[in-house]
């Protein structure tokens, strides 16, 4: 393929305009790096009404999830090479900034955020890219912890979708990209755009095929892998860790904790193949005796660092010892100026919602966690064991997509609760509320089938004072009731 200056068309390999780069004063002085062709007014092309806010989110709306085929279609096939096409037509902005990939099955969200926080903390200037949203996509795409303006999405929405459409006019795309893509494209043209010099990014799924492993990170983080998106990753660990362990890099560095042995087993592996070294973020899990609430202290950089972070929850604490773990290999091994009182403020500091969270109304506790998968059922079993015990009544609004296994997660949450309220999702893949009642049924807890999130919040609430609501099961449900609470709804009976 040729270069993007070969091809002619004077819109192609031109991310950032000069005014931009002035304005944010851009420290390094690439002399590859894109520039913008003086007197070229085409930011203004993407601020008319057509390319609004609610028109970007109207088409991404439109685009088929990845992991759902339309009958009779063939399923998307993942691969990098489409991304990366895309990315170069763009001028390949992931080159401009350096970053951490992060896989996993479960906690790499928090793991990611916290991240962010710390080098945040640290003076860096950081942007965060993460999936699923929760109630806006806006959520995906920060720098310094605050999420891009909806005005930005927008334009930078269409730039994406501009470039990807004369691809596919011009033969050099097969198909439009998926949802997921476009988005991570956005993430990168904003991470460039706005002179980040790092960015924390979260793995879609997978890691190998993922379009986020189109960069070229300093350092590869692997959560805590378990059972999920089988169909497209394998059905054992084996082959999960397998696909997880694509964000390696020959020679590169790999942070990670012991876990199941088939996955510590691929990943030593894998790391012994490329040469990758490995760093094992045990010397930053809380000394023998830590609860799963209270803040504790860990040794970092020379010094004692108070662990004090909102995110609760004994599976919180391994998450948290990755996030310090890089955050140190960044400092000691790539010099960044992250140091002890940074690593402390950055985890007070962070910020992810929807994960053992907790939102008092009217004398009830609601609890809020996106707990999808069977490992993240067990881990929010763990994290209520002490308002199960005091709290009472004790309900649950549930609901997933039919690609997870409801059965194993019914078993494992329904039983701790008095009533469940099985509530509907926006998502073309979730699960029908006829099959939700089965799992209720086989577990023999009484349920309740709602036509709305609205009115299971409502229903839940009634004669609730002094118990507990715990909503869970899925993003897309935890995103919605978080937005009805904390717009007054679930407030009266």
């Amino acid at each position: 393929m040729k270069g993007l200056e070969e091809t002619g068309d004077p819109q192609w390999g031109e991310i950032l305009p000069q005014t931009k780069l002035e304005r944010c004063g851009r420290s390094h002085n690439n002399p590859n790096l894109p520039t913008w062709r003086e007197g070229s007014t085409r930011r203004d092309l993407y601020t008319e009404p057509s390319m609004s806010y609610a028109a970007a989110i109207d088409q991404l709306n439109a685009i088929v999830p990845e992991l759902l085929a339309p009958p009779g279609q063939p399923r998307r096939k993942f691969a990098l090479e489409e991304i990366r096409i895309l990315l170069a037509a763009l001028g390949d902005p992931q080159h401009h900034f350096k970053s951490v990939l992060i896989a996993g099955t479960n906690g790499k969200g928090s793991t990611a955020a916290t991240l962010a926080a710390i080098l945040t903390a640290s003076g860096t200037r950081t942007g965060l890219y993460t999936s699923p949203h929760l109630a806006q996509p806006t959520e995906r795409i920060r720098l310094n912890s605050v999420e891009i303006t909806a005005d930005t999405f927008a334009r930078l929405y269409f730039r994406v979708h501009d470039a990807a459409q004369k691809l596919v006019t011009k033969g050099r795309l097969p198909q439009m990209p998926s949802y997921f893509e476009v988005l991570t494209a956005q993430a990168f043209l904003c991470f460039a755009e706005e002179s980040a010099e790092i960015a924390v990014l979260e793995v879609g799924m997978g890691g190998r095929l993922d379009a986020t492993n189109s960069v070229d990170p300093l350092l590869s983080v692997i959560t805590d892998i378990s059972f999920d998106h089988m169909e497209w990753l394998g059905t054992t660990i084996s082959a999960i860790t397998r696909e997880k362990a694509g964000i390696l890099r020959s020679g590169g560095t790999m942070i990670t904790l012991p876990q199941h042995p088939e996955a510590n087993r691929i990943l030593e592996e894998a790391a012994a193949e490329m040469g990758v070294r490995a760093v094992n973020a045990t010397a930053y899990m809380p000394p023998s005796g830590a609860g799963p609430v209270g803040p504790y202290c860990v040794e970092a950089l020379g010094a004692v660092v108070e662990v004090d972070s909102p995110l609760k929850g004994a599976h919180q604490q391994r998450n948290l010892a990755l996030a310090i773990a890089t955050a140190v290999e960044l400092a000691s091994t790539h010099g960044f100026p992250v140091n002890p009182e940074s690593i402390a403020t950055g985890i007070r500091q962070t910020r992810w919602p929807g994960r053992l969270e907790r939102i008092e109304r009217n004398g009830v506790e609601w609890i809020l966690d996106v707990a999808h998968n069977p490992a993240g059922a067990w881990a929010l079993r763990a994290g209520l064991r002490d308002a199960l015990e005091v709290k009472r009544p004790r309900r649950l609004i549930f609901s997933c997509l039919r690609d997870k296994p409801v059965a194993e997660m019914a078993q494992i949450l329904f039983p701790l609760f008095e009533q469940v309220f099985l509530a509907p999702i926006q998502s073309a893949r979730a699960t029908a509320l006829d099959d939700l009642m089965a799992a209720a049924r086989a577990t023999g807890t009484p349920a309740s089938s709602c036509n709305s999130v609205s009115q299971a919040l409502q229903l839940a609430r009634k004669g609730a004072e002094g118990g507990l609501i715990v909503v869970s099961g899925s993003v897309y449900l935890v995103g919605k009731a978080r937005s009805l609470l904390l717009a007054g709804e679930g407030e009266t009976a």
